[in-house]
């Protein structure tokens, strides 16, 4: 028998401000249309003062442990991937096992930016393999609006705040690949292309400092490295992409996603697709994606799922799983 890391919940939060490309055409100098070609976007949801990224992060996670039939105790660990924590240090995990109640087990932050939750699933997988945990609540947060520079039209129109959770809990499987749950990964990164994508603060500058993004350069590593990291974790998996149900990518840009799809040759019916409502909510985009593909009856069980992302870094990666 093999252990697997099978998702048993799932659930997500967004702020209730909804700012639609409308609204941001009264404090950018952009266009509706201009967006919407770029990207896909349509609105996006920003946090409210006080409203931080540990605080979204745990109405996912209630949701995802509701979802589960769970409560905090139940679970072991919780892994939170992140970029906007609250604090530089404690972890934004750590607030959030404080905000849920939790009196046992671990907490420990992620920072892989949008590829954030590919590393954080990843991790909780090896944790529940190896034995050290028997659930793990994963969970992707983000508050990207705070980093926003305003006078960057090429970059402030694209990002959202929210948070999405997963429950994962061991099972035994057969050890092939019809079993639940995390099937085969696959990570990487590269600090040669760090300047691609970065926030210009931190100890170094003594300030947060704002997020700066050479867009063209970003989308032509996207397309080609989501493309090749998602074949390679189904050829670990022993599949294709033709068993695949769904592709649930980071939500950047549609185009991205478009481009990605292809190079997979797979139909874009087949991809769970949220950029539209929330634009690019960092490492929270697939989890918020998983959420919304099951509450809109796309994501049913025993369906082959593939997720990736690619992020400041750079790093990428992706996981494939059977829900």
């Amino acid at each position: 028998m093999t252990m697997r890391a099978v998702v048993i919940g799932v659930g997500h939060y967004l702020p209730a401000r909804v700012v639609s490309n409308a609204e941001i055409e009264t404090f950018v100098d952009t266009t509706d249309a201009w967006i919407r070609t770029r990207s896909g976007i349509e609105r996006r949801h920003f946090a409210a003062e006080g409203e931080t990224t540990s605080l979204m992060a745990s109405h996912a996670a209630r949701a995802a442990l509701a979802d589960a039939g769970l409560l905090p105790d139940d679970i072991d660990a919780i892994i939170l991937a992140t970029s906007t924590a609250d604090l530089t240090f404690p972890s934004a995990a750590t607030m959030v096992q404080g905000e849920l109640g939790m009196t046992r087990g671990f907490a420990f932050d992620v920072q892989a930016v949008c590829a954030g939750f590919v590393f954080a699933l990843t991790t909780a997988n090896a944790l529940i393999v190896s034995g050290q945990a028997r659930r793990v609540l994963v969970i992707g947060a983000e508050a990207f609006s705070r980093l926003m520079d305003w006078t960057d039209r090429a970059t402030c129109v694209l990002f959202g705040d929210g948070a999405g959770a997963l429950v994962l809990e061991a099972q035994t499987g057969t050890g092939t690949s019809a079993d639940r749950g995390i099937l085969a990964s696959d990570l990487h990164s590269d600090g040669r292309f760090r300047d691609l994508l970065y926030v210009d603060g931190g100890t170094s500058t003594g300030s947060t400092g704002k997020l700066r993004m050479l867009g063209k350069e970003v989308f032509r590593h996207a397309v080609e490295k989501l493309a090749q990291t998602a074949l390679a974790s189904l050829d670990k998996a022993g599949l294709t992409s033709a068993d695949v149900d769904w592709i649930v990518p980071h939500q950047a840009n549609i185009r991205i996603i478009e481009g990605t799809v292809k190079k997979m040759q797979l139909p874009m019916d087949h991809v769970v697709v949220t950029v539209q409502d929330h634009g690019n909510t960092s490492a929270a985009s697939i989890p918020l994606a998983l959420s919304v593909g099951k509450a809109r009856g796309q994501i049913k069980p025993g369906d082959l799922l593939v997720t990736e992302a690619i992020g400041g870094g750079l790093a990428w990666g992706s996981v494939v799983l059977r829900w």
